[in-house]
């Protein structure tokens, strides 16, 4: 039999004996006898450990999503079908609902209904045909650009804290851009919304996404207010139809943005290389106008709490004033005023010594910081720095031109030896001591008479000269 794939990992299976056991077979197989129930649990037990996880590819037919959330349907192609199965659990990662029809990936492993002696396919997750492509080119760009830094934490920038103007560089359609109006509209009326309308699917939509960040960061502060952040947000999706913000021109943009940018891109299980790249992310868009600014609520809370403090500050002022303006108005007090004003007097000198030391030292410092400072520039004066790399070019130019006459010599010794041995071992040597070489009509050397025939025309090079010959006879 022949050995076939069938997990996606190149690992082969083999027919295998339903009766064998880790005891000796029986010496007449036929004597033995098994209930149905029986043979179709061996054929489960060994479907499940024989062949175990797999991952198919096929087209669904015969889709029925049942009230308990669980999905049946048959993955078939030319050949064949596969009934297959995925229960509730699983079923709650789909990205998009299955239908008949739909030409997808399904992953899970083999089992055996056996109520009907059936066996099938207990999914466990589904994406479409070609994810698998598309993955791998997501994960080989998102290599590719960590290697080069765009993702690195110190590159990241920081989200203010109190925006005034944001812009969105969203759908204009979409529900993602009316689900951040909304959050903002309650949470920070004050916020002035800048929209950068963009296709966020299909084809063309990433250079359109990259050129709308550019804008935003050539304009802020210009033509357009000052920009505080750049929120970049879709809806949920496939990762076909999140893909544009899986290309390499969205991230560059994303990383070179000098104004700091939110990725609030699909649902919190969806990551798109935009998400690395950008300073934050989000887990929806919703979330992002929830990061963007304060609730107002809290602002008024905070407020009133300030506002509280400061008068109760306030009366404890006032009522320590008063308390000070009823001692000084006693007479007592008005007949011994110099006694009163002694201590004020006294702190008022420590004062003054204090600042006098203070100044001093300040000047101090700085006279000594300002010293190291023309010191420093004495050691980096551009002359006397253009006179030593002057004297080093000089040096170096000196070594340059010691090495390549050192090379030429090397190379025109190299070179006679070579012409030396051409003169000595070369044709022309051999010519000259009186020898001669025959050749054909094509140019080729005659090493070998019984190549000849008789009436051949040769040609026979002598030291000087070469002369046309016609062949009479040949000897071995």
């Amino acid at each position: 039999m022949e050995r076939r794939p069938v997990n996606g990992c190149g690992s082969p299976y083999h027919l295998v004996d339903l009766f064998s056991s880790t005891s000796p077979a029986p010496q007449n197989a036929e004597s033995r006898v098994m209930t149905v129930t029986q043979l179709t649990r061996r054929v489960k037990e060994v479907i499940e450990s024989g062949i175990g996880s797999v991952r198919v590819e096929g087209e669904i037919s015969n889709h029925r999503l049942q009230s308990s959330g669980h999905h049946y349907f048959t993955l078939k192609d030319a050949g064949a079908q596969l009934s297959c199965v995925m229960f509730k659990g699983s079923a709650q990662y789909l990205r998009s609902p299955l239908a008949d029809g739909m030409k997808v990936q399904a992953s899970g492993e083999l089992s055996v209904y056996e109520a009907r002696g059936q066996y099938q396919m207990l999914v466990k997750r589904v994406t479409p045909s070609g994810q698998g492509d598309l993955q791998a080119r997501f994960e080989e760009l998102k290599r590719r650009l960590a290697a080069e830094g765009l993702f690195d934490a110190a590159a990241k920038q920081a989200i203010p804290w109190f925006p005034v103007t944001v812009a969105l560089v969203t759908s204009p359609t979409g529900a993602a851009l009316q689900d951040m109006l909304n959050v903002l509209g309650r949470r920070a009326p004050w916020v002035r919304v800048i929209i950068a309308p963009v296709r966020v699917q299909g084809s063309g939509a990433e250079h359109e996404i990259a050129a709308a960040l550019g804008l935003l960061n050539a304009e802020s502060g210009r033509s357009l207010p000052h920009i505080d952040t750049v929120v970049l947000a879709r809806g949920g999706g496939s990762l076909e139809d999140l893909w544009c913000f899986n290309e390499e021109v969205v991230a560059r943009a994303v990383f070179a943005s000098r104004l700091p940018v939110i990725s609030a891109v699909g649902h919190e299980i969806d990551f798109t290389i935009a998400d690395f790249a950008a300073d934050l992310r989000a887990p929806t868009p919703s979330a992002a106008a929830e990061l963007l600014a304060p609730d107002r609520m809290d602002l008024l809370a905070s407020l009133r709490q300030s506002q509280q403090r400061l008068q109760r500050r306030l009366h404890q002022t006032l009522d320590a004033a008063r308390r000070e303006l009823d001692l000084a108005s006693r007479r007592i007090l008005r007949r011994d005023a110099e006694r009163l004003m002694l201590p004020w007097q006294q702190r008022l000198d420590a004062t003054a010594e204090a600042l006098e030391r203070a100044v001093s030292q300040c000047l101090a410092d700085s006279t000594a910081a300002a010293q190291r400072l023309q010191h420093r520039l004495e050691l980096r004066r551009p002359d006397r720095m253009l006179g030593e790399r002057q004297l080093k070019l000089l040096h170096l130019r000196a070594q340059l031109t010691a090495l390549t006459e050192a090379a030429m010599e090397r190379r025109q010794a190299a070179l006679r030896t070579c012409a030396g041995l051409l003169r000595t071992l070369g044709p022309q040597s051999v010519l000259d001591r009186g020898f001669s070489c025959a050749l054909d009509l094509s140019g080729r050397i005659v090493r070998d008479a019984a190549r000849l025939t008789a009436g051949e025309e040769i040609e026979v090079r002598f030291c000087k000269g070469r002369a046309r010959a016609v062949v009479k006879n040949t000897e071995a």
